[in-house]
């Protein structure tokens, strides 16, 4: 029998052919490299702090679906690098909770303690729903992970107070959601005000219970022309203004929006029916007439995208002058914004199209020119010291 299998066994390995051997060879790589890998240990070094000019610079991160830890250190100190002194950074309650009341703190104290330790002040983003918070359907539970059913307000409401508790000193800046006002972000349902307003309350207060230094804020709300009725979303007016109809006032400390420039200049004048920078004027006017202008404004997610073969692009040095002058509009203009923060700093892999022209830094750590446009303005350095271009005539 043992002759037998070793004659069959040569017979294989003869007949095998080198592409089966290339297949065989990755398996055995892959099957390794994913069950054993030696323990990765990262010092954090001195603590630092930013150099910057201009406090209101900001970037939003993605480390949440970073796998390793050098990874997060080195993206973290190139954000202080830049000069910028704030991050927003996603805490998906489905990473951090996977099972009820089983809380997994691993990924989130690496990012916790790596951006401390760079100095960087950190506003936490929260939401995405776990499997056993969404509702239960004929196939199994709501495959959406934006699906936030009201029978599980409370639970969210309580991953926000365990996240404010933990992170006492380093985190105090809770974003309650993001883009209510689209469908997709709302579990592909029709959206609600009225609902995310009871959404706000229950977490505004289990956040205060747990630490009331924190500021929550609301929104973040997306630029969209969405009119009443349509499956896609509603305007970020007719929501604000509905939310405050349904009693939000009370529950938020600032108001967080997203304010993409398009194609169009950062200071071009502002419009109801078109999307630019300055668009979220209209925004700031409704809390005026809430009478709620006290709170500043934290714009979340903002920029400009040059990719070559996108309809919503503009050219690289367009991208370059649009940004710096946003920067400078904003500080001379809108004393009510707190933040100007940047979508978005770095992706952890490619995404092989047009969302890949927003970052400031490739996968590989490849720093773009527009990250040494900001570093510049942020810095206080002589514009153009580091070798970007100035943008063309305009036609």
């Amino acid at each position: 029998m043992l002759n037998s299998f070793r004659c069959k066994s040569r017979r294989f390995f003869k007949l095998l052919p080198r592409a089966g051997w290339l297949l065989l060879l990755t398996t055995v790589y892959i099957v390794f490299s994913s069950t054993w890998s030696p323990v990765e240990y990262v010092e954090l070094g001195e603590a630092q702090i930013v150099q910057t000019t201009k406090p209101q610079v900001c970037v939003h991160t993605l480390l949440e679906n970073e796998v390793q830890e050098l990874k997060i250190k080195r993206s973290l100190e190139l954000v202080r690098e830049m000069g910028a002194t704030t991050i927003v950074q996603f805490f998906p309650w489905a990473y951090f909770e996977p099972s009820d009341d089983k809380y997994n703190w691993t990924q989130a104290d690496i990012i916790v303690r790596h951006a401390k330790n760079q100095g960087l002040r950190i506003i936490a983003r929260l939401g995405l729903v776990p499997d056993w918070a969404r509702p239960a359907t004929s196939e199994g539970r709501a495959t959406t992970l934006n699906y936030l059913p009201e029978a599980s307000f409370d639970d969210f409401a309580e991953y926000a107070s365990q996240l404010a508790a933990r992170y006492l000193e380093e985190i105090r800046h809770f974003i309650i959601w993001n883009e209510p006002n689209l469908s997709f972000e709302w579990g592909y349902r029709p959206v609600d005000p009225a609902a995310y307003v009871r959404l706000l309350e229950l977490s505004y207060r289990a956040i205060k219970d747990a630490n009331p230094q924190a500021l929550v804020l609301a929104g973040a709300l997306a630029p969209t022309n969405e009119m009443p009725g349509s499956p896609a979303g509603l305007n970020e007016f007719s929501y604000l203004r509905e939310m405050y109809s349904s009693g939000a006032a009370p529950y938020f400390d600032a108001l967080a929006v997203h304010s993409y420039g398009s194609t169009e200049p950062a200071d071009a004048e502002p419009s109801a029916d078109r999307l630019n920078f300055r668009r979220l004027e209209f925004l700031r006017q409704i809390m005026v007439e809430a009478d709620d202008d006290a709170k500043p404004v934290f714009i979340t997610e903002s920029g400009w995208n040059d990719h070559p073969r996108w309809s919503g692009a503009v050219r690289p040095s367009q991208r370059l002058q649009y940004t710096i002058k946003a920067f400078e509009f904003a500080e001379s203009n809108w004393s009510w914004a707190e933040q100007l923060c940047i979508w978005a700093f770095r992706y952890p892999a490619p995404l092989n199209g047009y969302p890949d022209n927003f970052t400031l830094v490739s996968p590989e750590f490849d720093l773009k020119p527009i990250y040494y446009a900001i570093q510049d303005y942020a810095r206080g350095w002589e514009r153009g010291a580091t070798g970007w271009l100035p943008p063309p005539e305009e036609p």
